[in-house]
């Protein structure tokens, strides 16, 4: 199945759902410090979203064979992959943490962006890699034009983070969003380049790759039906965008100014 570009009324309506959820990352973004607990950032951001007049994409979320997500975003710390859910275990310095953000606007459209936080001072190790998971996801970003391929996203990520020595999880990857959660295509993290779906102006997706220090294998933790921790128990850590086709680039929807520095070899984030 592939996707249908968005038409200007969808793409305003995106635009309008990036901002919003890159405002609820921003909004808790000055809060989040060693002895807080991820059910503290759940409760920030539920009451920011309260404000805007959103809703959470992520409370209450049942896909077939899950049961119904319990909380208005993920937290995942460590060596969790993705889908982690808030608890009340406080976050100690060195810790690392994906925020990942879902909003639903009146109108009816999807937001979606996660963001990597560093709790007091972290390793080397970790600080490294979520720096290059950043630019891993700005290399993938910046493979979006009308008529690249999908295989050119993953190519690049892949390349980067390989080249480094981190791996790829396969698992997971992006997706078409827009008046659904989740839409065709499917975006994924590694591949050939010149292979995949060709781009049009008007798609909308998410590029969120997940790359782990160790080994890229998963596993599900527990029982709560959604926790994805890596296998060999490594660091993880995931970034993700929102990005529209443009009829001659890319443009970032949820890019905001709380987001760090871009790296020094991304150009214009609207081309």
């Amino acid at each position: 199945m592939t996707s249908t570009p968005k038409d200007a009324q969808g793409i305003a309506g995106m635009r309008e759902a990036g901002r919003l959820a890159s405002e609820v990352l921003d909004a808790i973004t000055p809060h989040i410090r060693p002895g807080m607990t991820t059910n503290d950032v759940d409760r920030l951001a539920a009451e920011c979203m309260a404000r805007q007049g959103t809703r959470s994409a992520t409370l209450g979320y049942q896909p077939p064979g899950y049961p119904p997500y319990p909380k208005s975003l993920c937290t995942s710390v460590n060596n969790v992959v993705c889908h982690g859910i808030p608890n009340d275990k406080p976050l100690k310095k060195g810790d690392i943490m994906n925020v990942d953000v879902t909003v639903i606007t009146p109108e009816g459209w999807y937001g979606d962006t996660s963001r990597m936080f560093l709790i007091g001072e972290v390793s080397i190790a970790a600080r490294r890699l979520c720096q290059l998971t950043y630019e891993s996801m700005w290399l993938g970003i910046q493979q979006v034009k009308p008529g690249a391929r999908l295989g050119d996203i993953g190519h690049a990520i892949q390349k980067f983070a390989e080249g480094h020595g981190l791996s790829v999880v396969r698992e997971f990857c992006g997706h078409g969003i827009g008046d659904k959660f989740h839409e065709e295509p499917q975006i994924l993290h590694y591949g050939r380049p010149g292979t995949g779906e060709a781009l049009e102006p008007g798609m909308t997706f998410t590029i969120e790759p997940m790359l782990n220090i160790g080994r890229r294998e998963v596993k599900e933790h527990g029982n709560d039906g959604w926790t994805i921790v890596t296998k060999d128990h490594s660091l993880s850590a995931q970034w993700e965008h929102t990005v529209l086709v443009t009829e001659t680039g890319f443009e970032v929807l949820t890019l905001s100014d709380g987001y760090p520095a871009l790296p020094p070899f991304v150009g214009a984030t609207t081309t």
